[in-house]
């Protein structure tokens, strides 16, 4: 993480610094907020009543005492509360101070390297032979090449109608090129048929079952080579079961934010051209799926206990 570090109880902990509530705010509080809080509190305190002995002391001990006390009440008012310093526990994640504070301010995943947007039958043919040249290089030294997979498509709202057919498809095989493709106007040529038919070309993903069979229905291409990263991801941290989507493996493993605005997320797919929050949003999610997938795929792999009892067992004699 790229958090300051400090030291509590021999346990290394990240700085504490500013929250993600649940109405997400984005700006941490400015000088202005905390003045206000502050005043707030102090009239708070001010107002409350003192246990007897305190009052007593302060009389007793006059003006500096009661200076005294007061810093020390400001002092006192300038410490995290319980609730908030136990963000910054390492398993901060299992913990639920409050319903809106959820978990730290986490920076933003996004893909930083070049979108490349095919909309047409010729760029779509186009990216893909590139794509296909690409791979068949990372083939000779590699077994299986891995790719983020994704699609988005045209949400209905109306009952009894369905949703659109996939829209548009996003591949990404590093950190330099993502491909956005828009398949509602292109189709699916030939040469990205191949690509998708391929069982040595590992198309990674969360929840990627549920999209390669909407591919099928919609397009009745069968994608082979495919890996559901939440199966991935649950095998090699054991435990319960757990029903990962991408942004919670990307907050789980990566300690990033993936943003999933719903005017986005939810928005028309089939426009005819997709705009600049589109394209980032597609990409980073492709993105996001091979990130974890190399990240996943660093993990330990999970011990196996060895059956000592029926070992032990085999060496009884028998009566």
């Amino acid at each position: 993480m790229n958090h300051q570090e400090q030291h509590q109880n021999g346990v290394v902990l990240p700085q504490f610094s500013s929250f993600v509530c649940d109405w997400e705010q984005d700006e941490p509080f400015s000088e202005e907020d905390l003045r206000a809080i502050e005043a707030i509190e102090s009239r708070f305190l001010n107002n409350k009543k003192r246990p007897f002995s305190d009052s007593s002391a302060a009389k007793d001990d006059g003006d500096d005492a009661t200076s005294d006390n007061s810093a020390r009440r400001s002092h006192r008012r300038r410490r995290l509360p319980k609730s908030l310093v136990a963000l910054q526990h390492p398993n901060a994640s299992s913990l639920s101070p409050c319903q809106g504070y959820s978990r730290m301010r986490l920076p933003v995943m996004k893909f930083g390297g070049q979108i490349m947007y095919s909309r047409t039958f010729a760029d779509v043919e186009k990216a893909a032979e590139k794509l296909l040249k690409v791979l068949e290089e990372k083939k000779r030294s590699m077994v299986q090449i891995p790719l983020g997979f994704d699609i988005e498509w045209k949400p209905s709202f109306r009952s009894g109608v369905p949703p659109g057919k996939v829209a548009v498809m996003q591949i990404c095989h590093g950190t330099s090129h993502c491909h956005v493709l828009h398949l509602i106007h292109s189709g699916i040529p030939k040469n990205l048929q191949l690509l998708l038919e391929d069982p040595l070309i590992l198309k990674v993903g969360a929840g990627i079952g549920g999209d390669t069979a909407k591919v099928f229905r919609d397009y009745k291409i069968s994608i082979k080579g495919v890996e559901d990263l939440s199966f991935h991801a649950n095998r090699k941290l054991g435990g319960s079961p757990h029903h990962w989507g991408l942004a919670s493996l990307a907050e789980k493993l990566l300690s990033k934010q993936l943003k999933k605005p719903k005017k986005i997320r939810l928005g028309n797919w089939e426009t005819s051209v997709l705009s600049k929050e589109q394209l980032e949003y597609a990409a980073t999610d492709a993105f996001a799926s091979w990130h974890l997938y190399q990240a996943i795929k660093d993990l330990p792999e999970p011990q196996v206990e060895s059956n000592d009892k029926s070992s032990k067992a085999e060496d009884v004699p028998q009566q």
